[in-house]
């Protein structure tokens, strides 16, 4: 992989009214002909994403989004998708046509941006238009904005400056293990492989935490479950073993406490959300009755299989251990519902193909109507009797 996954991006929002040159802004900061530009309201129909080195701060997704004033009913389902993006926004650009000040709107949305905690520039487009004087007079209503027409590149060059101020101070995303073990240690990686395994490549988590532990000068070993044995007598002295969930219980009776040892799905649990809510969230196994309603959250699409974790073994795995009839919901790719009151429990996958900005947004969703959340790697934890010592290598 040559390039940062779009999950680990700082993810830039572009929000406004239909026509108000949010395309040909992010034309003219990513400098391509990214989205579609025309007159006609209503041009971009879904968000474009645009992944970039945003220099010198580094790699950073746009996401130009649906206009936010379309009351057709196809325009109203727009809207409804371009506000699910401020669940994965981290920095977002307000772009306002500058000879159409329109202050009610920017009060909406400035509420928006602070009910989902998201810091955000207001810009104010087609400033190529405007007079000295009206400049002069929106200036002293909106102090911090930043004018700009996207047919002055000098206007752009400033505004990308004025960007790279205020998401440098963006806090970096949690690390994945190099905190957890020191420079010079050794973490040993299970990988199984079969007939999910992508053929010829391994999965993002473990493509990840291999790029972290060269990053930390952590050395790192990859094996299967059926070589694990062998390499622990050619490996001394080792920090942390990382495995895949599914593998969890094999690898707990081979390891036999010679090292501490967790998943991919946990270390990916604490980078993306708060572990503590999920591990408070796991222990509602304990207390389900018949008919409890699970979503199963996944945020990646692809084929299912046998032996497709998700719709398959997880399910199973949780009617066994709790020996009462459960009943199922699943959930892929951006899709999370509205109301989850009706459930008794949120099961995610360990959330590597977004960022921590949503999968918090998720957590929060599911604690304000308190339904218990978790994720994958810690429910198969909880079920094989080995939660505790998964979690050591953080206390």
């Amino acid at each position: 992989m040559k390039n940062t996954p779009n999950s680990n991006r700082l993810h830039i929002g572009i929000f406004g009214k239909t026509n108000s040159g949010k395309s040909s802004l992010l034309n003219a900061i990513t400098e391509q002909n990214i989205s579609i530009v025309s007159d006609i309201e209503g041009t971009t129909t879904d968000s474009v994403t645009k992944a970039m080195e945003f220099l010198p701060f580094g790699p950073v997704l746009f996401i130009d989004t649906a206009g936010l004033e379309d009351n057709t009913p196809l325009g109203r389902l727009r809207v409804k998708k371009s506000l699910e993006e401020l669940k994965r926004t981290d920095f977002a650009l307000l772009v306002m046509d500058a000879t159409k000040i329109d202050m009610a709107f920017y009060k909406d949305q400035e509420i928006q941006f602070r009910k989902y905690n998201i810091p955000f520039q207001l810009i104010l487009n087609k400033s190529d238009l405007l007079t000295d004087e009206t400049r002069s007079t929106i200036k002293k209503i909106f102090p911090k904005s930043i004018f700009v027409s996207t047919k002055d590149r000098s206007s752009i060059l400033n505004l990308k400056n004025e960007i790279l101020k205020e998401i440098q101070k963006e806090t970096e995303e949690p690390k994945l293990l190099g905190d957890l073990v020191s420079y010079n240690g050794k973490v040993l990686m299970v990988v199984p492989v079969d007939s999910e395994a992508p053929k010829g490549r391994l999965i993002l988590p473990q493509v990840q935490v291999i790029r972290e532990c060269l990053d930390h000068g952590i050395k790192s070993y990859v094996v299967r479950d059926t070589e694990l044995e062998s390499a622990l007598e050619d490996i001394k002295n080792i920090d942390l073993v990382v495995t895949d969930s599914q593998a969890f219980k094999n690898v707990d009776k081979i390891l036999n406490n010679r090292a501490k040892l967790t998943s991919f799905s946990i270390l990916f649990a604490r980078q993306k959300g708060d572990l503590e809510d999920l591990v408070r969230g796991v222990k509602k196994l304990k207390s389900l009755n018949h008919g409890d309603r699970i979503l199963i959250a996944e945020t990646c699409t692809h084929n299912t299989s046998h032996e497709d974790i998700g719709r398959v073994k997880i399910p199973k795995l949780v009617r066994n251990y709790c020996g009462k009839e459960i009943e199922f919901d699943f959930m892929g790719g951006k899709d999370f519902p509205e109301d989850l009151s009706k459930y008794s429990l949120v099961i995610h996958c360990g959330a590597c193909m977004i960022n921590k900005k949503l999968m918090q947004s998720r957590i929060d969703e599911s604690m304000s109507l308190n339904v218990p959340i978790t994720n994958y790697g810690l429910v198969i934890a909880e079920v094989t009797g080995i939660l505790d010592k998964s979690l050591e290598i953080f206390k």
